[in-house]
C-alpha cells in the first residue's frame, strides 16, 4: 500500500465509523478528531469523489516582482558612492533622476545584497577602497572618515603590525596596610594584545616614563622592533610642557608619537582598559585573597609571573590574536614590522582620524 493510498483508506475509515455507529460525534471522539474534519472529508468526496481525499500539492509561490535590474544596480552604485544616506533619502534622490521607487523597494535591495545596516554599507566601501586603485570622491572620504570615528568611540584602534600603537593607562590597584595606596602602570600592544604591567606608590609622570624605560622600551628592542606611536588619556602624568615634563621629554627623546584620547571618549583607549580588567579579575581578585603582602616587591614579582601566564600560554581573542597568545601574535607578525617599517618609520599611509582636539 502506497502512502497516497494509505491516506485514502484512512479517511474511508472515518466515514465508515460515522455510518456504522450512527452518531457522527461520538465516531469523531473515538477516532480524537473534529467534525469539521469529518464534514471536510466528506465534502471533498461529494466534490470530486475519491480524487478529492488525494493529498493536494503545494502550489509554487509566485516570483515577487523585483525591480529593473538597471534600477537595482543604480541603487548599489548609489550607496557605495553615499553610503551614509537612508533609504528615504536614496529614493528621493534617485526620483529626481527620473528612476521612481519607494523608500521600500530601496531597502528590498539592500537586503537581497546584505547592505540594509550603513555599518554595513560602510563595510563595502572600505572592502571596494582597498581593492581598487580610483580615487576616492569627498563624499566617499567623509564616510570612511566617519566609519573611522565611530570604530574609535567604541573602542576599535587602527593598528597594522605589532609595534604600531602601544596604549598605556595609569590603574588604581587599592590601599594595602603597611604599603599604602598602589598604582598600576599598565601598556599594551594594540595589534597582539601584548601586555605590560608594574606597581607603583604615587602616580606622576616619573612613573609613567619609568616604566616605559624597565618594561616595555626593553622587551621591544629584544625583539628587533620600535615602538612608533603611543595612545594615552588626557591625566597630568601623561600630558604637561614638554621641557618640564618627563614622561612628554621621554617620549621626544625615544621618537615616539604621542596621541591622546578623544576628549569625553576614555574607551578609545579600550584595548588597555580590558587588559586592566583582565588582570583585576584574574590576578588581584585571587592574589588578595590568598597572600598578605608585606611590600611592593612582593606583588610586582607575582604580577611578573601573572603576566608571563598571560602573554606566553593565555589564548586570546582579540581581532588579531584569534586564539592565539599574545606571544605568538607578536613574534608572527614581525614579517609585518620589517615590511612595512624603515628606519624606524611605518610606511603605511593612511588618512587618520584626528585624535588631539
Amino acid at each position: 500500500m502506497t502512502n497516497q493510498q494509505y491516506i485514502i483508506q484512512r479517511k474511508l475509515n472515518i466515514l465508515e465509523l460515522g455510518k456504522t455507529l450512527g452518531n457522527i460525534s461520538e465516531a469523531c471522539r473515538n477516532l480524537g478528531i473534529s467534525r469539521q474534519h469529518y464534514y471536510d472529508i466528506k465534502g471533498a468526496i461529494e466534490e470530486d469523489g475519491i480524487e478529492g481525499l488525494l493529498e493536494k500539492t503545494k502550489k509554487k509561490s509566485k516570483i515577487r516582482n523585483r525591480v529593473l535590474e538597471s534600477v537595482e544596480q543604480r541603487i548599489l552604485d548609489y550607496c557605495l558612492d553615499k553610503p551614509t544616506h537612508g533609504q528615504t533619502r536614496v529614493a528621493n534622490e534617485l526620483r529626481r533622476e527620473g528612476i521612481v521607487i519607494s523608500s521600500g523597494g530601496v531597502r528590498s535591495v539592500w537586503q537581497r545584497h546584505k547592505l540594509e545596516k550603513m555599518a554595513f554599507r560602510l563595510k563595502r566601501l572600505e572592502e571596494w577602497s582597498k581593492d581598487n586603485s580610483n580615487i576616492l570622491t569627498e563624499s566617499q572620504v567623509q564616510a570612511l572618515e566617519r566609519a573611522k570615528e565611530e570604530k574609535q568611540a567604541h573602542g576599535e584602534i587602527e593598528t597594522y603590525h605589532p609595534g604600531f600603537l602601544f596604549g598605556q593607562d595609569t590603574f588604581y590597584v587599592g590601599y594595602i596596610k603597611g604599603v599604602g595606596k598602589i598604582y598600576q602602570q599598565t601598556g599594551i600592544d594594540t595589534y597582539s594584545n601584548y601586555g605590560f604591567a608594574k606597581v607603583y606608590v604615587d602616580k606622576t609622570a616619573l612613573t609613567a616614563a619609568d616604566f616605559l624605560n624597565d618594561k616595555v622600551l626593553p622587551f621591544f628592542d629584544s625583539q628587533g622592533m620600535r615602538l612608533l606611536r603611543l595612545l594615552t588619556d588626557r591625566g597630568t602624568e601623561y600630558c604637561g610642557i614638554l621641557e618640564n615634563h618627563p614622561f612628554e621629554l621621554y617620549l621626544h627623546l625615544n621618537d615616539i608619537t604621542h596621541s591622546r584620547t578623544k576628549v569625553r571618549h576614555p574607551q578609545t583607549n579600550g584595548c588597555t582598559e580590558k587588559l586592566n580588567q583582565t588582570i583585576l579579575n584574574e590576578f588581584y581578585k585571587v592574589a588578595f585573597r590568598k597572600r598578605l603582602y608585606a611590600s611592593l616587591e612582593e606583588i610586582q614579582s607575582d604580577l611578573d609571573n601573572f603576566m608571563i601566564e598571560y602573554n606566553e600560554r593565555r589564548t586570546n581573542q582579540g581581532k588579531h590574536c584569534k586564539g592565539r597568545t599574545p606571544f605568538e601574535t607578536l613574534t608572527d607578525g614581525l614579517e609585518l614590522y620589517n615590511r612595512y617599517v624603515i628606519d624606524g618609520k611605518s610606511t603605511i599611509v593612511k588618512k587618520e582620524v584626528e585624535l588631539l582636539h
